[in-house]
């Protein structure tokens, strides 16, 4: 995988030849994240062109699912517009899709308490039941059980961690009752850097590339990673979490900011994939969910 895959210039020149129409919008190249390559294009759309080998097919994927989920979501989220094959040009499907306008979580984080209210009305409007023949993701929707060895690993990495205090949020999620019931549609990454803030209040959700189907708890661990302090507690009220659910969403939570906290840290040593701006925010969740 390469730090960019396209330049300006080239950019323009697909444009010209497969969207003639938005070819003199303005370019400004954004963080795309480790899967795409992504461009702010004019004022209200962005380019994504995949870096890696299974980003068109994510690409697709949202292409095909998020236009629908969009219209009865209460926050601004990237709607897929176009949708553009390979080509001599570009080798890979690439898309456009609208632009999410604030400032992502990683860099100001949220600070306004009634973000909670807005994070669970988000999900409670996305959880909505997906098909049941709709491939569970491995990685991101595993079971908890499945994660122990690796958390485990990661904590002995750790010393700033308290492992004594994460063993115990790790256990009581293990003994929880597993979801009951079919699944729910998941955006299944939702972290700082995939949230975008205005005014201190939460503002939009972006890359649904890992949008499946699953326990609730998966996106429910937010409510510890994105919210300011205090605000976990009346988002998981808002959404109608039950305790089960919520005992399963710490753990999950635990999980992710472990992993956020290995980022951030290669990030501050200036090793490749490592994101400085994650260090704050997993700290400052870390903190919250062994609190």
């Amino acid at each position: 995988m390469s730090d960019s895959v396209m330049g300006e210039r080239e950019l323009r020149e697909l444009l010209q030849e497969r969207h003639p129409d938005l070819a003199g919008l303005e370019l400004k190249a954004v963080d795309g994240g480790w899967d795409n390559q992504m461009w702010r294009l004019g004022a209200d759309l962005a380019v994504r062109l995949p870096r890696s080998e299974r980003a068109p097919a994510l690409l697709e994927r949202e292409y095909r699912l998020v236009p629908e989920l969009a219209s009865r979501l209460p926050l601004p989220v990237p709607v897929p517009v176009r949708l553009s094959g390979p080509s001599e040009r570009f080798p890979r499907t690439w898309l456009v899709t609208t632009w999410v306008h604030g400032t992502p979580a990683d860099v100001e984080p949220v600070a306004d308490p009634a973000a909670g209210v807005a994070l669970a009305s988000f999900l409670r409007a996305l959880h909505v039941e997906g098909p049941a023949g709709h491939p569970a993701n491995d990685g991101r929707g595993a079971p908890l059980a499945a994660m122990s060895a690796h958390l485990e690993e990661a904590l002995g990495r750790l010393p700033q961690v308290d492992g004594e205090r994460a063993r115990t949020v790790w256990k009581d999620a293990l003994a929880a009752p597993d979801h009951e019931g079919p699944g729910v549609w998941l955006h299944g990454d939702l972290h700082p850097a995939n949230v975008v803030v205005e005014a201190g209040g939460l503002a939009g959700v972006v890359d649904f590339g890992d949008l499946f189907v699953g326990d609730p708890a998966v996106d429910l661990a937010a409510a510890w990673i994105l919210l300011p302090d205090g605000a976990a507690e009346a988002c998981l009220d808002a959404y109608g979490a039950d305790e089960p659910v919520v005992r399963r969403a710490r753990g999950r939570a635990l999980a992710k900011t472990v992993a956020l906290l290995e980022i951030g840290i290669a990030g501050e040593q200036g090793r490749v994939g490592g994101k400085p701006t994650w260090m704050p925010a997993a700290e400052a969740a870390l903190a919250r969910i062994l609190a």
